[in-house]
Formats: C-alpha cells, sequence, structure tokens
C-alpha cells in the first residue's frame, strides 16, 4: 500500500503470485476495505504516519510491515507513479532478505516528538544567536565566543549609548526572544530528564562516557529492538558510524563512514566522542585515558579519532542493551602501568 494525505493505492498478489487488480482509495475506503479483507500482509513505507496505519491495521487483524525507503527504491521499475510505488513495495516485502522497521507505540511517538520539538528550539536558539552576533558586529560590537555568553552581551549591548534608539529597540526584541527561547529549552530538558530518569535502560545507557541523558535516551527512542543485530558492529553500521565500502575485482577499498540511519542520533554519539577526547587531551591521568583511547589520539587525526570512539560506543550500548549489564569503568593508563610493572 502506498500512501500519501488523500490517496491510497493498493497492489496485491495471491499465494501464487497472480497480481490481483490494483486499487485507488480515499482514506475511509482504505479502512472499509481492510475490515472486510481477510487478515492478510500489507507492506507500507515507514514514513511520519506509517506507523499509525501499522497500528490501525494491526488492530484489524492484519499484519503490517514496515520497510525503510532506500530498500524500497530499487525495486520501482521505470517511472515513478503512485501505482509503481505499490508495486514495487509489494515486490521488496516478498524478498527473503528484506529488512522491516518494528512499529513505534503512541507512547515511543510522544517521547520522539519531545526530542524533535527540543530539537527545533535549539536550532532556532543558534539561529537567533548568529543574527545577534551579526547585527552586532554592524555597529562594532564583537560578541564572544559560546552560548553562555549571548545573554551578557546582549545586556552590554542595552548599556551602549552608541547605538540609535531603534537599534536598541530591535536588540531587545531579541534578547525577548532569546530569552523565551532559553526558557522554553529549559523546560524541554526537564521533561526529557524525568523521562530519562523513568526508563531502566536509559539510565545504564549515560553510565557510558560520551553518552549523557540525551544521547541515552535517543538510543533507546530511535534504535529498534537490538537484538535484531547480530553483534555490536551490525549496530554501529545500522547507525552510519562504519566506513564506506567501495570494493572491487579484490581489491579493498575503504571510504567515510556511510552516515546511515538516524542523523541526530549518530551526530549525538560523535559530539560525546568529541567531548571524551578533549578531556583526556587536558588530563592524560584521567580513568577515560585507556590505552586505546591514547594510542588513538597518538595514531589518528581528533575527527577520525571521535568516529572510532562514537564507534565504540555504539557497540557497547548494544551490549548493555541486550545483556542487562551496568557499564563497568576502564582501567587508566597509569593504573595499567603500575600492574604490569608490578
Amino acid at each position: 500500500m502506498d500512501t500519501s494525505k488523500k490517496v491510497f493505492q493498493l497492489h496485491g498478489v495471491d499465494a501464487e503470485e497472480r497480481v490481483a487488480p490494483s486499487r485507488k482509495l480515499s482514506r475511509h475506503q482504505m479502512i472499509r476495505f481492510f475490515e472486510k479483507l481477510p487478515p492478510t500482509v500489507i507492506g507500507i513505507e515507514a514514513c511520519g504516519a506509517s506507523h499509525h496505519w501499522a497500528r490501525t491495521l494491526g488492530a484489524l487483524g492484519h499484519e503490517v510491515r514496515l520497510m525503510a525507503p532506500q530498500l524500497v527504491k530499487p525495486y520501482v521499475r521505470r517511472s515513478k507513479n503512485d501505482a509503481a510505488d505499490a508495486e514495487a513495495l509489494c515486490e521488496a516485502m516478498s524478498r527473503p532478505t528484506m529488512r522491516f522497521v518494528p512499529v513505534k507505540t503512541v507512547e515511543q511517538q510522544a517521547a520522539l516528538m519531545l526530542v524533535g520539538m527540543r530539537e527545533r528550539l535549539v536550532g532556532r536558539r543558534t539561529q537567533l544567536a548568529n543574527s545577534i552576533r551579526g547585527y552586532a558586529a554592524e555597529f562594532g560590537l564583537t560578541a564572544p565566543l559560546g552560548l553562555s555568553r549571548v545573554e551578557p552581551f546582549l545586556r552590554q549591548i542595552a548599556s551602549e549609548d552608541i547605538l540609535p534608539s531603534l537599534a536598541r529597540e530591535m536588540f531587545a526584541q531579541m534578547a525577548e526572544e532569546y530569552g523565551a527561547l532559553m526558557e522554553h529549552i529549559r523546560e524541554l530538558d526537564e521533561k526529557l530528564a524525568t523521562w530519562h530518569r523513568s526508563q531502566e535502560v536509559s539510565r545504564r545507557l549515560s553510565g557510558i562516557p560520551g553518552i549523557g541523558p540525551l544521547g541515552a535516551a535517543l538510543l533507546l527512542m530511535k534504535a529498534p529492538d537490538p537484538h535484531l543485530f547480530r553483534s555490536g558492529r551490525d549496530f554501529a553500521a545500522w547507525i552510519g558510524l562504519t566506513p564506506r565500502d567501495h570494493s572491487s575485482g579484490g581489491k579493498v577499498r575503504h571510504g567515510g563512514i556511510t552516515r546511515a540511519g538516524d542523523s541526530r542520533l549518530r551526530s549525538t554519539l560523535v559530539v560525546g566522542a568529541t567531548t571524551v577526547l578533549r578531556h583526556v587531551r587536558q588530563n592524560k591521568q584521567s580513568r577515560l585515558a585507556t590505552p586505546w583511547l591514547v594510542s588513538l589520539l597518538g595514531r589518528k587525526k581528533a575527527k577520525l579519532a571521535a568516529v572510532a570512539l562514537a564507534n565504540r560506543m555504539a557497540r557497547i550500548a548494544w551490549k548493555l542493551m541486550t545483556s542487562g549489564e551496568t557499564y563497568r569503568k576502564p582501567v587508566a593508563v597509569d593504573a595499567m602501568t603500575a600492574a604490569t610493572a608490578s
């Protein structure tokens, strides 16, 4: 079934792969059609509303399978239209190696909505902070780096006598907007922290260095059932933290990371890894300075090391989610050296 806002295109085959007549139905017609249809298997392309339809049709006794759009696209023969998309979905669903997207519950989607709202407000805050810096530079005022210094800088602007009254009025409006954004973000952070504390798995994941409450919540919200992956490497590959393979003729060629999966989850892990690396560079005696990490910093550039550490963090997270264990802190470099000497 190819879904859209108002039209639903159906393409079906029977047990002998004979094609049934395709149908184009409205929303109400589609519901009535599946209410009368005996239990069957329905394939839908994963999108924003697909989880709702999967729950609705599943309640009618049907088995719904969601598929990622990039896995369905190769089965579209030529011209793209609703009928061709529905046929491609039917063909892709029948492949024995096809991977399906687990159907989310309403609680999971509500939690994802919380994260999405926070991400949108953080983007608006960054945009507004850049606007404040740009307008201030036009009057010869340079803002110090860091979001924590934006509000003191706005107070400094308000006290400047060299600015025209109209400019001070515009800066005052931006200061009011920035303060409101910060308050909304703090409210969402509190709700996210409450949700994080209520989830036992999320609390265990936050014990991994580089994975805070936000990273743990994203791992729990966005990742499918971890038992669907054979290993931590498969889980890291799903996130998009493994090298892209472009080998041919027996020659192995690895490029940059695949950037598959959820971009928000991947970027959060990389940012957390970058923070860990900065801490290790500043304090070589830190408990986070494991022999592997120190060796990695000596061999690789900072960004490559951050991606490698994010990959390792993803594998550890998969292990904790599948085993139910708690993260054990690594042995520091000095402790390892002392143990070897003794």
